[in-house]
């Protein structure tokens, strides 16, 4: 099993803008070969951050998502006028120990 964690912080006031669009998000990742579930997070107290925590058979699949256009078209949701922190947005790779 491989999860990414991508992390994103709003520069502009714009986090319930981006909470609502992750609850309204079109699941387009849902169908996508080797996809396993998705969770969206906030630390709490720091509304402004975002983890992606998606959940891969491999890493092979993550890979492919992410270069693929269902990649680009499923942030078409995202509010325009969104601004994030320069050097605030990463993604981890990681490697799924124990559950």
């Amino acid at each position: 099993m491989f999860v990414a964690l991508s992390r994103f912080t709003v520069a502009n006031g714009m986090e319930e803008a981006v909470r609502a669009a992750f609850v309204a998000r079109p699941h387009l990742v849902d169908a996508v070969d080797g996809f396993v579930r998705m969770e969206v997070l906030r630390p709490q107290g720091h509304p402004e951050e975002f983890w992606l925590m998606t959940w891969w058979l491999d890493e092979r699949s993550f890979d492919a998502w992410h270069r693929s256009h269902v990649y680009h078209d499923s942030h078409r949701g995202m509010p325009k006028g969104l601004k994030l922190v320069p050097g605030r947005t990463e993604i981890s790779r990681l490697e799924l120990v124990a559950e």
